[in-house]
């Protein structure tokens, strides 16, 4: 990439990743969703176990019931537990076979729970005829809403934010409406956008009137696609703290890919150090006297 170019040319996208918080908050409602979805299948074990031992051959039918609406409630429970952790740190689009069985879980799991037990209540020969009618209703109806349920029928994606991303952080620059600004991507655009701002007005000299949005960080340990933490970016190489570093640059937003995500408190002391510090005395004495 050029050192050259403005900063409108060199703002290429990057995926968007989840924050600290997200994947923090993703994981806790996944350890919540796979409990309940726990709780159901036990349900239906402790339902079959039951109906082997003939307990609902002549009768107990609300107690057969109340398993099936308590097996629908935990894997409807379960199920939008872990849509809300995919909308938090969803899965790639590219990743095909992730992508699906990600985002549709909440189904598979909600057919494991039901399946067999309504099966097996529909083919048990000793239930009164009656009571298999209703129970076995009963059930199929729980099963299909809570799947339905299940589904993800617009699954969200890496993909996906990172568009949104970028797009809602070139709204807020030009001051149009955050159209693209959803809850999950808008803390990120809002700080690229304010760090684009910040460096493009750091960088301002005669030859980028406009300033840049290149940016140098610390590049990750071990070759690693992003930083173990949070690292600070600077405006130019030439700064004292990357000295004898393996250093990375880009745009802002490239930045943040590899969690380098804090811009440097130290403009002023590195304008100097990169030869930039004089840019806007050299444009006053430009100017004629008044």
């Amino acid at each position: 990439m050029s050192d050259d170019k403005p900063a409108a040319e060199v703002d290429v996208t990057k995926e968007w990743r989840a924050t600290h918080d997200q994947g923090a908050a993703a994981k806790r409602l996944r350890i919540f969703a796979a409990l309940a979805w726990i709780v159901a299948i036990g349900g239906e074990i402790f339902g079959i176990v039951l109906l082997r031992q003939h307990k609902f051959d002549h009768g107990n039918l609300p107690l057969l019931i109340g398993i099936l609406v308590g097996i629908a409630i935990f894997a409807i429970a379960g199920s939008l537990m872990w849509k809300a952790a995919n909308k938090q740190d969803p899965a790639r689009a590219s990743d095909k076979a992730k992508f699906f069985f990600q985002n549709q879980l909440g189904a598979i799991i909600t057919l494991v729970a039901f399946l067999p037990l309504v099966v097996l209540i529909f083919m048990d020969k000793d239930m009164d005829p009656k009571n298999k009618k209703v129970a076995g209703g009963v059930g199929a109806v729980l099963a299909v809403v809570a799947t339905l349920i299940g589904v993800s029928w617009n699954p969200p994606s890496v993909e996906q934010y990172t568009k949104d991303m970028n797009s809602c952080a070139d709204q807020i620059k030009a001051g149009q409406p955050t159209t693209a600004c959803s809850p999950e991507v808008a803390a990120q655009a809002q700080d690229i956008a304010r760090d684009s701002k910040t460096v493009a007005e750091a960088t301002k000299d005669a030859a980028h009137p406009t300033g840049q949005n290149i940016v140098y960080w610390i590049a990750p340990e071990g070759g690693a696609k992003k930083s173990a933490t949070p690292h600070v970016f600077h405006i130019c190489q030439g700064v004292s703290p990357l000295r004898s570093k393996t250093v990375n640059h880009g745009s802002v937003t490239e930045a943040y890919a590899e969690n380098a995500t804090r811009i440097t408190k130290q403009i002023p002391m590195e304008q100097a150090q990169c030869g930039l510090a004089g840019a806007k005395g050299e444009k006053a004495a430009s100017q004629p006297a008044g």
